[in-house]
């Protein structure tokens, strides 16, 4: 069930908010969403205009980097399609 929030806001952050979120293929209330969800969740709000990283996927890359130096969970070059569905049929 959704439920409507009126918040006050000048026009023009909202028509730029609007347009940065059409460029990125959201609506306005879709960026709202998910920053309530992730102030919910996290339990902080962040104002930055420099893209951060969340500490899970900082996690997940110290996994794949451990895993490249490694040599574990990486697939082979493939010289065509036939060659990338033949080594995927062989896995399973």
């Amino acid at each position: 069930m959704t439920t409507v929030i009126h918040i006050k806001a000048d026009r023009e952050v909202k028509k730029n908010a609007q347009k940065a979120a059409k460029d990125l293929g959201l609506s306005l209330s879709d960026v709202i969403n998910a920053a309530l969800r992730n102030f919910i969740r996290t339990r902080e709000v962040v104002f930055s205009d420099i893209p951060q990283m969340t500490p899970e996927l900082e996690k997940l890359l110290d996994k794949v980097e451990d895993d490249i130096k490694k040599g574990r969970n990486l697939s082979p070059s493939f010289k065509n399609t036939d060659e990338a569905i033949d080594y995927l049929k062989k896995q399973w």
